[in-house]
């Protein structure tokens, strides 16, 4: 056998950096070379001349010409092995798709849309449909496209690299949407394959299977531009915001216990929250990924709707729905880490190029997780344009950033010695800072409204100032300390709770430091912890009396809203992510009246302003009496200039008659919600409408004696 020359051997071998330097049209003097790789052929016809390609060895076909006989775009027809006939024009006959300046953007970390650069996007060349490939991958030799379309031969399909970049491209003409693929990586210093998903696909098969699916063009068509509008030109900090989180595989199910489709999700689910009247949802990741029980946290694909429920455009079928509703769509999030599953980021291509290469600073622990190298440009592009993604492609309106904590700090949950400190000796990660004011300056100065919530649990200063004031940039930030010191309270025997008053007015002491949401979520339900009504103390009637009493407290409260789906109606097991919520015990009164109660808190919440408004300002809050532990009661006025709505709140079950609370104005104040009602399956303890007594009363002119009802909240609101 003659020996081939040494580039083609590279092509042979599948080691060759740059395909096309051997293989497409070549010049020779007045002739034409043009030169194909078809491992799996016994002869190929150049079509459009109709003339055979001469075997040079290997695999390998030549054909030799006048210059200019065959169009700059030609055609090839050849048999494989199983006797099957296939004719397409030939990939390697294309210049190249992906400009110089998209390339420089991307390298300088700057290009906010890469989605639309890498991954595998159908495209058009003169005419000729077919699918760009590209991806980023520096530490490679060679990459080849694999998919059903080559029989997952890494051979047929070596992509060009573009220079020093580390991007690589590849057109296949003739491919369509819903081609499976992947990518064969051969690193560069140590020979290794590797194959591995498309870290910017847009959809993947269903797990346990990992091939990347070449998506559809989106072709839903939306009909929320008034939602859009109004969200751009909104004041959202001074407006109601109550959020309903919900793990999607979780929430209902078919009767054969299967997955519901987010169409299906999306009819259920739209009534149901307008019902409850929560102004937003907030999904647990639907970022595809491989483990259900990692409720989503473990993301393999930054750029994917999880297969799961269906398709991309289904997902925005969804989206769209809630909005035409008028509810927000929050979407979790994790740029913190990722999972070292082998087709996923884990040293793509061959050498820690997602994550850090030290241990130290590249891989959690606790959570045996990968943690993304913030300090690299192309890393934060890959986050920050995964953010734009979800905005601008399925009209998400922000984003619940997860474990904030575990970026900022290099010393994160480690041992002494296990941590690598900062260039300044600190233990900040200033990569992480950097790339978070970047990730929060891009999206919400590009998409006005859009939300970006951090789940950050220590006191970092300026979580949610903005990014030129020294701030983090972040919209909000979940309030960790005071549901830690909540359900600390709650959890308590009424009778010591006056031993421990100080945990509920602390928080007020920080309330307005950051835009604080109120979390109820997911994480505070399982893992043992029990769920919110079994962590309520007493018999049954006292543990839906002290889950009404904080729910009143925390609607009632400075601060937007969070609650875990099932605990706005009393789910009674922890949550189980393998199955739906326990809706049988909506036959039960206590659990209709717990989930009335909601519904009636959040309709208040949203009509008066007194309870919205000012949710992160001082303004809007003033304490009545944050001082009798004794008692263990609670008042406290929420405010919105003169108006103002008075809240008294009773943590014992004994009935508190003829107690005095001061207000600032003469008149009679009506009973507009006392948890303790009838209708939510309390003992209807009340007062109905008060008149006022020209008695001052801590600091206020006049005061209300009021019935406090056992274990229970009241508002009131002066009338007339």
């Amino acid at each position: 056998m003659k020996k081939l020359n040494p580039e083609f051997k590279k092509i042979v071998d599948a080691r060759h950096h740059d395909p096309f330097m051997v293989l497409g049209r070549h010049a020779d003097g007045d002739a034409d070379v043009i030169r194909i790789y078809r491992p799996d052929a016994r002869e190929v016809v150049l079509v459009e001349v109709n003339a055979p390609m001469s075997s040079i060895g290997q695999g390998l076909f030549e054909w030799r010409g006048p210059r200019d006989a065959v169009p700059p775009h030609y055609r090839l027809r050849w048999s494989d092995g199983h006797g099957h006939e296939h004719i397409s024009y030939d990939p390697y006959c294309f210049q190249p798709q992906i400009s110089d300046f998209d390339i420089h953007l991307f390298n300088e970390g700057r290009h906010w849309h890469a989605y639309r650069m890498l991954g595998a996007r159908p495209h058009s060349v003169d005419g000729i449909d077919g699918v760009l490939f590209a991806v980023w991958a520096p530490g490679a030799e060679r990459i080849s496209v694999l998919g059903d379309f080559n029989h997952w031969d890494g051979r047929p399909h070596p992509m060009r690299v573009r220079g020093g970049s580390g991007v690589w491209e590849l057109f296949i003409p003739g491919l369509e949407p819903g081609a499976l693929y992947k990518y064969e990586i051969r690193n560069r210093d140590s020979g290794m394959i590797l194959i591995k998903a498309d870290p910017y696909g847009q959809q993947f098969e269903l797990r346990p299977k990992t091939a990347n699916v070449v998506a559809e063009p989106p072709a839903f068509a939306w009909s929320d531009d008034d939602w859009l509008q109004q969200r751009s030109s909104d004041a959202w900090m001074h407006r109601p915001m109550s959020i309903y989180e919900l793990h999607l595989g979780s929430w209902q199910r078919d009767d054969d216990g299967q997955f519901l489709s987010y169409r299906e999700l999306a009819d259920r689910l739209v009534p149901y929250v307008q019902e409850l009247g929560f102004t937003h949802i907030e999904l647990l990741p639907i970022t595809e990924h491989p483990l259900d029980a990692s409720w989503g946290y473990q993301t393999t694909g930054y750029y994917a709707p999880t297969s799961r429920f269906g398709q991309p455009d289904e997902f925005r079928y969804f989206v769209n729905r809630f909005h035409e509703a008028g509810i927000g769509v929050l979407l979790d999030w994790a740029p913190g880490h990722f999972p070292k599953d082998a087709p996923g980021l884990a040293r793509f291509d061959g050498s820690a190029l997602y994550e850090h290469e030290d241990p130290r600073r590249g891989e959690h622990r606790d959570w045996g997780t990968l943690i993304f190298n913030y300090d690299r440009n192309e890393v934060r592009n890959f986050l920050v344009s995964s953010a734009m993604y979800w905005v601008e492609e399925f009209h998400i309106d922000g984003l619940r950033v997860d474990a904030v904590a575990s970026m900022l700090y290099l010393d994160y949950s480690r041992a002494p010695g296990d941590w690598v400190p900062n260039q300044y000796g600190g233990n900040e990660n200033l990569g992480a800072i950097d790339f978070l004011r970047e990730l929060n300056s891009t999206v919400q100065g590009r998409h006005p409204g859009t939300l970006i919530i951090a789940e950050e649990s220590t006191a970092w200063p300026q979580v949610t100032r903005p990014t030129w004031l020294g701030g983090l940039g972040f919209s909000m930030k979940w309030n960790m300390g005071w549901m830690h010191d909540t359900l600390e309270y709650f959890k308590k025997d009424p009778v010591h709770r006056h031993f421990h008053h100080d945990q509920l007015t602390f928080g007020l002491l920080y309330a307005f430091t950051e835009n604080f949401v109120l979390p109820f979520s997911h994480d505070e339900v399982v893992h043992g912890k029990r769920s919110l009504i079994y962590r309520m103390p007493g018999d049954e009637w006292q543990r839906f009396a002290n889950l009404r009493l904080l729910y009143t407290y925390m609607w009632t409260y400075p601060g937007k809203k969070l609650l875990f789906m099932g605990q706005e109606f009393g789910q009674g097991e922890e949550w189980n992510s393998a199955a739906q919520l326990d809706w049988y015990v909506l036959q039960y009164p206590l659990h209709q009246g717990l989930k009335q109660m909601v519904s009636d808190l959040n309709r208040l919440y949203r009509e008066l302003p007194s309870l919205h408004r000012h949710d992160f300002e001082w303004q809007g809050f003033e304490w009545v009496d944050c001082h009798d532990a004794a008692q263990s009661v609670l008042s406290y006025l929420r405010k919105d200039g003169d108006e103002r709505v008075l809240v008294a709140l009773n943590f014992t079950p004994v009935p508190r008659e003829n107690y005095r609370v001061g207000v600032p104005e003469a008149g009679h104040y009506a009973e507009i919600l006392n948890s303790d009602s009838m209708y939510y399956g309390g003992s209807n303890v009340g007062n109905g409408s008060v008149a006022t007594e020209d008695i001052p009363w801590m600091g206020h002119p006049q005061s209300l004696l009021l019935t406090l009802p056992p274990l229970a909240g009241i508002v009131l609101r002066r009338v007339g």
